[in-house]
């Protein structure tokens, strides 16, 4: 029947079913805090209209789960980041922002790279970096297969640029029916909107290092790409190529979002360790990583089976990593 399922779904999303897609306008950043009836603290990141309907890009500094709430549901009193810092020092959002500037000198791998779990298991984080092939389903399909009895759903964290997006709308699709599912739980996380890079500059020049690139417009914009798809942007960020200087990095998180490095990115031979964030990518242009991947899942895989390795979700992750 599971089988039977994933091939249903497959078939949908090779059909280009989707809900239809939101018109976002007016996207823009827009700090606040407000409690709910229940008494629960939410901070306000963004504003925007969807087919004229006024919205919030919203996180439970808390959690770090992001939501979106309608305008006319809420009164936010308006803030700053910094006012947010200085007023809730002890929120893990809050602590997130400021463990990851504590390593923003890194020319790579700034931000936040691994946690210290109580338990054996990883952070996967799958990029999705511009290309012109196809998505590496076998990857989701053997996380699903090795998880499903024991861990359901499986959570990842999809690092998307606007660019991957915009060119593969099926393979986009077929990755949100898994996690409307209950197959997968996804943390989508920002990777820019276009992904620029050479092959021919330097790192300390490279990716978002190169001149005339608009910090503002590779967050935001993929921010609205990822809403207008019917997906929410978590508040985490990775940079492409994992490159970054101090001043930019800065640039990033003054937008509120949280960047991921990896301690394992297993294309380069970097083995992975129980707290890692371990990299692959998903895009078709990575294929020993993603051998590699399906090697350490069968390798681990009597202790998936037992309980003894687990996937964490980066969320929960990050916020054990900043207590």
């Amino acid at each position: 029947m599971k089988n039977l399922t994933l091939l249903i779904i497959s078939f949908i999303s090779l059909l280009g079913f989707s809900s239809v897609q939101a018109q976002i306008t007016d996207y823009k950043v827009s700090y606040g805090e407000y409690t709910d009836n229940t008494n629960v603290l939410y901070f306000t990141l963004r504003s925007y209209k969807n087919n004229n309907t006024p919205y919030y890009l919203v996180v439970n500094p808390a959690t770090l789960v992001t939501s979106i709430v309608k305008a006319s549901d809420v009164t936010p009193a308006k803030s700053s980041l910094d006012q947010l810092r200085k007023k809730y020092p002890d929120a893990a959002y809050i602590k997130a922002l400021a463990y990851a500037d504590a390593n923003a000198k890194n020319l790579q791998d700034a931000g936040i790279t691994h946690s210290y779990p109580q338990e054996a298991g990883i952070s996967l984080t799958i990029d999705l970096c511009p290309s012109s092939k196809p998505l590496d389903r076998i990857i989701f399909l053997d996380l699903i297969k090795e998880f499903h009895k024991v861990q359901k759903p499986v959570p990842l964290a999809l690092s998307v640029s606007g660019s991957w997006i915009n060119r593969h709308g099926n393979d986009l699709s077929w990755l949100d029916s898994l996690d409307k599912a209950g197959d997968l739980d996804i943390t989508w996380v920002n990777h820019t909107f276009t992904h620029p890079t050479s092959k021919t500059l330097p790192l300390s020049e490279n990716f978002l290092l190169e001149k005339n690139i608009s910090i503002s417009d590779e967050v935001l914009k993929n921010e609205a790409l990822i809403l207008s798809k019917g997906l929410i942007p978590s508040v985490f960020f990775r940079f492409p190529g994992l490159v970054s200087d101090q001043s930019i990095f800065l640039q990033v998180t003054s937008f509120g979002v949280i960047p991921i490095g990896s301690d394992a990115w297993l294309a380069k031979g970097q083995q992975p360790h129980d707290g890692s964030f371990v990299l692959i990518h998903g895009n078709g242009n990575e294929p020993i990583g993603v051998k590699d991947f399906i090697q350490l899942l069968q390798q681990e895989n009597i202790n998936v089976k037992d309980k003894n390795w687990k996937l964490y979700d980066l969320k929960g992750s990050v916020i054990g990593e900043v207590k």
